[in-house]
């Protein structure tokens, strides 16, 4: 699987999840907010299916051998 988030990409994806899980976990929002869980593991894994269908690539960096 080649890389295709990076950098800031891959830390905002991450906190805006972390964001919507916690406030969907304390009730501040519906359960919608556990969609949270996709932007934090496309940010983990530094990879992004819809990227990868519309051809965009944030990462300056290919995955190490």
């Amino acid at each position: 699987m080649k890389f295709n988030v990076g950098g800031i990409d891959r830390i905002l994806r991450i906190v805006v999840g972390l964001v919507l899980i916690g406030l969907a976990a304390t009730g501040v929002v519906g359960w919608w907010g556990f969609i949270g869980v996709v932007p934090v593991l496309t940010g983990v894994f530094r990879f992004c299916p819809a990227y990868g269908l519309l051809g965009m690539n944030t990462c300056p960096m290919k995955k190490p051998d």
